[in-house]
């Protein structure tokens, strides 16, 4: 199969990054296994987005999560575009995998877990190493990016793995943290990150009703006219709303001038 085509039709849709990894080297403890999503995947087509670098140091978090918003939307697409250049071109089937949701929101792990890790699957595709802040760095765009994958039947070898060690373990993410979420070296407290990162998801919706369940009627009435409410209703349609970029930020690693 020619690698080159694909990933040149992937630059041609806005992809910044494109990499291939075979089946066999994508590893993921917590993800489930690609085969319960397309049973007879033997490859992962991996595309990157970068972040723009004015949106992810900028000091207003609506500008910061917009460019994320456009990455997103743009990844969304274009990963249903190139699924179905993969069926059309080469008559096999495949499956596309969205940087973030829809979710599996069922008991077991209640969204925290991706149908596939695209950190791993990033790394197993030759696109980056993980660094301190569990994050992969790119060797160009550096924690700045967004991931996407496609799982597919075709035979492709994996991309060769960036060698090169591109964290320089200089702790400012860990510094950086609000929420004191990478802490613990190797792991990131999710429950911690997302409480900071995501105040206006399902915990703040939570938080706030009751709240407002438990308040006197005078105190429901200020209640109705705290701002929380309406970046509530704005989050409800809006999906995940990020406000916490500082990771990315203060990463040094691989940063273009």
């Amino acid at each position: 199969m020619n690698k080159e085509q694909i990933r040149q039709f992937g630059y041609t849709l806005g992809a910044d990054a494109v990499g291939f990894a075979a089946i066999e080297d994508y590893q993921s403890e917590k993800a489930p296994d690609p085969r319960t999503i397309l049973p007879h995947v033997k490859s992962l087509i991996v595309l990157g987005y970068r972040e723009l670098n004015g949106a992810v140091e900028s000091n207003n978090p609506r500008v910061s999560f917009a460019s994320r918003m456009g990455a997103m939307e743009l990844s969304l697409k274009n990963n249903y575009l190139m699924t179905r250049y993969i069926e059309d071109q080469y008559q096999v089937k495949a499956a596309s995998i969205s940087a973030s949701y829809p979710l599996d929101m069922g008991p077991e792990v209640m969204g925290l877990v991706g149908d596939v890790s695209l950190r791993h699957a990033a790394v197993a595709a030759g696109l980056g190493v993980f660094g301190r802040h569990n994050l992969v760095i790119h060797p160009r765009f550096g924690t700045r990016i967004v991931f996407t994958a496609i799982l597919t039947e075709l035979p492709l070898d994996s991309d060769p793995p960036v060698q090169k060690e591109l964290c320089t373990q200089c702790g400012l993410c860990v510094e950086a943290c609000p929420a004191r979420a990478l802490d613990e070296e190797g792991k990131t407290d999710m429950l911690k990150c997302l409480k900071v990162s995501q105040p206006h998801g399902i915990g703040g919706t939570i938080r706030y009703l009751r709240q407002l369940i438990g308040s006197s009627p005078e105190e429901q009435k200020d209640l109705l006219k705290d701002p929380r409410l309406l970046s509530l209703y704005q989050a409800h349609f809006l999906g995940f709303q990020y406000v916490c970029f500082e990771c990315l930020a203060v990463c040094p690693a691989c940063l273009e001038a």
